[in-house]
């Protein structure tokens, strides 16, 4: 989840189960990206909610502070700097996130199962579930295809080759990899890399 600044409105990206192209005219984003489960205590609205979704932070928040924090980052000379801050004094004054959520995140970009994670935490399947949908905005298999893919660009962008990028990051071949690609980022691997 990331909170963002684009085109002077502050905005909350939700966790995205699928890709996410903006159309139209091209716009200056800038944005802060929450650690897997720590967004909603900031926030103050499960992920779920959010999901495929963005929305204005003023339907999650008061008007009043929104508009105090968008003048705040839109007077400010560098406005991921000024998000940061944002970000940070939010988290100051904010519950600390279920710690459990980390092992979660831990064990799964391990390459864990779902039930070998839910086990290790003495957890159920359902409990888990319910868990993740309210920490990350979808269950636990998701979040598990999400960080796959996410070891596989890191290795892919070091120049590993795709069919070795895939098997080291737990995709059963190159078309696995392929398929996930286009399925959560919305295009082929290679034009992914260059973008």
């Amino acid at each position: 989840m990331d909170l963002m600044w684009a085109d002077g409105t502050l905005l909350v990206a939700g966790p995205d189960t699928r890709a996410h192209l903006p159309g139209g005219p091209p716009i200056r984003y800038v944005g802060v990206r929450f650690f897997p489960g720590t967004a909603p205590a900031l926030l103050g609205v499960p992920a779920h909610e959010l999901r495929d979704r963005r929305v204005d932070l003023a339907e999650l928040w008061p008007a009043a502070e929104v508009r105090r924090l968008t003048a705040r980052v839109a007077a400010a000379g560098d406005p991921m700097s000024a998000l940061e801050e944002v970000a940070l004094d939010r988290a100051a004054g904010a519950e600390l996130p279920d710690p459990a959520l980390r092992a979660v995140v831990a064990s799964l970009d391990a390459g864990h199962s779902v039930a070998a994670t839910a086990g290790r935490l003495g957890l159920g399947a359902r409990q888990l579930h319910r868990r993740s949908l309210a920490a990350f905005g979808y269950g636990p298999k998701t979040l598990a295809r999400v960080l796959r893919l996410q070891r596989a660009l890191t290795l892919a962008r070091s120049g590993i080759p795709y069919a070795t990028t895939a098997t080291r990051s737990g995709f059963a071949d190159q078309a696995h990899l392929a398929r996930d690609v286009r399925e959560l980022a919305g295009v082929p691997l290679g034009e992914l890399l260059r973008g």
